[in-house]
């Protein structure tokens, strides 16, 4: 056996650790934040008294809004763990990762962030700017982890920027996204979720006027967010270069954007019952996953290295 192909052999086998672990990061932080909204929904976030441990207890907790935030924290400790385990391996991997290493790396200064987040959210009983921060930074951190993995199954030798890949339209639809999904959780944690009972418009109310006007601003980001969302997925759907995942990324992001919007409407009519806006808010990370990953597929560019075909690509 060749030193080159012993290499080659060992570059693989480096890259298919980076590729189970961002994998598994990624699973594990989705489940997190869907626990999370699980957790806000239900009223659950003081549900322990005191941070890292629950009113002072490791143990199994027998009450359902104790046991709610304590299985999030178990959850949020497993996600810093793989996220550290990922950034070692992804470092040790040399230039076989490097389209990894800035996500990877990025996500451990983020889950640092969103842990003392976590802890003064706590230790200030839910203050709605620590929340506000909370949610703003779980949101961003899902979207590097998704980046993370996708770039794990881009070969090394293709160019890959986010910065100068994806188009306007692109980078309009990412955001727009956003902001929906951050609009969202503000519904959620403002009380607003059953401000409005009728939809799409919100004809029928006996909320308060500032409850209200929370529900028609993330309905109006909505509106505006998914004309962007759209015009972009289909965009991809439709363009002749475009193959394999990328394509079926895609669309399959229209199929949860429209689950997404269907829920969201029975949510309001339903008054909002925790069921239905844990599965919206569910849908709601979902559908910002799979766009963030089309989006990192989009900043892809023109292979470089004729040898690099030893690395397998995700589309092609």
């Amino acid at each position: 056996m060749s030193v080159r192909s012993s290499e080659n052999r060992a570059r693989g086998s480096q890259m298919e650790w980076v590729r189970g672990l961002s994998v598994a990061t990624l699973v594990a932080t989705y489940l997190l934040l869907v626990l999370g909204s699980t957790v806000r929904v239900t009223n659950s976030g003081m549900g322990c008294q005191g941070w890292p441990l629950c009113s002072g207890q490791l143990s199994p907790i027998s009450h359902f809004h104790p046991l709610m935030e304590q299985s999030h924290r178990f959850l949020a400790t497993l996600v810093t763990i793989l996220i550290v385990v990922l950034a070692i391996v992804v470092v040790r991997a040399g230039p076989s990762a490097r389209h990894v290493r800035a996500p990877a790396l990025a996500s451990v200064g983020l889950i640092v962030v969103q842990t003392v987040l976590g802890a003064v959210t706590v230790v200030t009983n839910n203050a709605p700017v620590t929340v506000a921060l909370h949610l703003l930074v779980a949101a961003l951190f899902l979207g590097v982890v998704t980046v993370a993995a996708v770039t794990s199954f881009i070969e090394p030798g293709r160019t890959w920027s986010l910065l100068h890949g994806p188009g306007r339209l692109a980078w309009a639809g990412v955001g727009a996204l956003y902001l929906v999904v951050i609009s969202g959780s503000v519904v959620v944690d403002g009380g607003a979720q059953s401000a409005c009972q009728s939809w799409p418009l919100c004809s029928s109310s006996k909320a308060s006027l500032g409850l209200v006007a929370i529900q028609v601003v993330h309905r109006s980001m909505v509106l505006i967010g998914s004309v962007l969302i759209i015009a972009y997925l289909v965009t991809v759907v439709r363009s002749a270069a475009v193959r394999g995942a990328q394509r079926k990324l895609a669309a399959f992001a229209l199929i949860l954007l429209g689950l997404q919007i269907a829920v969201g409407a029975l949510s309001a009519l339903d008054s909002a019952r925790a069921g239905t806006a844990d599965v919206h808010l569910a849908l709601a990370s979902a559908l910002w996953s799979v766009v963030v990953a089309v989006f990192t597929l989009d900043s892809r560019g023109a292979p470089i290295d004729v040898e690099s075909s030893d690395h397998p690509v995700l589309v092609d």
